[in-house]
């Protein structure tokens, strides 16, 4: 079985996908977590596949991409003498799922300024469904449509391009043949 987490229904709504289960997790790395547990537990997914909007830390990059490297974007343990990012006494720094893609580094903050992690990509949720799909051996896929670029005009920018993605996504998911 094929799911598909997405934060908002402004991103992507269950009729763009009739044939896929859409779950909303709602905004956040705890509220992606309880949900991806959730369906984890009650429907055995086979394969998880997160879609949202991301803000982008390069300016050239546009457009839909798939993240397949993961970080925990907002964890600052530095005074203790951690790396930024790392999650103290936690073995897993950087979620890879092995094929070529951007990185992300999510965060429960909504940037409009660079972060001191340095990634392609910032969300709000990813590392959270990334983990859990990770420690469960559950396969993971990440799409993301670049709505903004982390900066001044981000909150501007999102709230325009919250939903110009969906298109792009439904065609890579029936390119792929998921439906």
């Amino acid at each position: 079985m094929i799911l598909i987490l997405v934060a908002v229904k402004e991103e992507l709504s269950k009729n763009d996908l009739p044939n896929i289960q859409i779950h909303y997790t709602g905004v956040g790395k705890i509220n992606a977590a309880i949900k991806t547990l959730k369906i984890i537990k009650n429907y055995a997914p086979s394969l998880i596949i997160n879609y949202g909007t991301a803000g982008s830390l390069n300016k050239e990059l546009r457009g839909l991409v798939e993240a397949t490297r993961f970080f925990q974007r907002d964890m600052d343990a530095t005074p203790l003498g951690f790396k930024i990012g790392q999650i103290p006494f936690d073995d897993i720094s950087e979620i890879n799922f092995g094929s070529e893609g951007y990185s992300c580094g999510t965060g429960d903050s909504f940037l409009t300024k660079t972060p001191k992690l340095k990634t392609d990509l910032v969300d709000m949720e990813a590392y959270a469904i990334a983990k859990i799909c990770y420690l469960e051996n559950i396969r993971f896929k990440c799409f993301k449509f670049i709505s903004d670029h982390a900066d001044g005009g981000a909150s501007n920018d999102w709230i325009e391009n919250v939903s110009l993605g969906k298109k792009l996504f439904v065609k890579r998911i029936k390119n792929l043949g998921f439906c």
